[in-house]
């Protein structure tokens, strides 16, 4: 059976949405990352970049959200674009887009606003104003297509959905109102019960909520000294 480190975060989460749609038989297991379970031994042998998701399938292991969608789509067949050489470039393109745009300017937005030790006004800016950039194209994309590659739900949708959902939570409450289209495409996908089954997930896992020390250690330790 494929098994799933997972997480409640939005990488990890946008990966379950698929396990759910394709309807596949899966292992979910916990990686805990404020308790630190990232940084155990039998896990960086999964993954030594000590990043969740990864997924182990009859052997083979791939880690990454981003690669993960891309192998299970094209393993099963489902949720992919018609198979011709402009279809597979747009996806590849908003593929990577999500995966060199979306999900790390997102992130950084984040660990600026709500973890950094010190509040740089120019780092948060700087990572507002490219996350608001980034999901501005999208939404611009959605003006015109109902899914990001056309009418089709593919699952090029489900990695943009992982973080798109969170908008309201990471860019202010009124910030998803002011991208109508994509607001309209997270709303349409959060509708699908397999989206209400992967957001479940995490509730299977008691996972750690506090952000105390040890978990400012497990999560950022370039704070850290190796003597401290």
């Amino acid at each position: 059976m494929l098994k799933f480190y997972y997480s409640a975060a939005p990488n990890p989460t946008k990966v379950a949405l698929f396990l759910e749609e394709a309807g596949l038989d899966y292992d979910p297991i916990p990686i805990d990352t404020r308790a630190g379970d990232q940084h155990h031994a039998d896990f960086l042998a999964v993954n030594p970049n000590a990043k969740v998701p990864v997924i182990v399938d009859d052997g083979v292991t791939v880690f990454d959200s981003n690669a993960i969608l891309l192998y299970l789509a094209e393993k099963t067949g489902q949720f992919m674009p018609e198979d011709t050489p402009a279809a597979r470039g747009e996806m590849l393109s908003w593929l990577m887009f999500v995966a060199t745009g979306i999900g790390p300017f997102t992130g950084q937005a984040v660990h600026f606003q709500a973890y950094a030790p010190e509040k740089l006004p120019y780092a948060i800016n700087r990572y507002r104003f490219e996350a608001e950039r980034h999901y501005a194209i999208l939404d611009a994309r959605l003006a015109d297509n109902r899914f990001l590659l056309g009418d089709t739900y593919t699952f090029v949708d489900m990695d943009a959905w992982g973080w798109a959902r969170l908008i309201p939570n990471i860019l202010g409450e009124d910030a998803l109102d002011k991208l109508p289209n994509l607001k309209r495409m997270v709303e349409e996908i959060n509708l699908r019960p397999a989206a209400d089954r992967a957001i479940a997930l995490k509730d299977r896992h008691e996972f750690k909520t506090e952000m105390d020390e040890e978990s400012k250690r497990a999560m950022f330790p370039q704070n850290y000294s190796t003597a401290a």
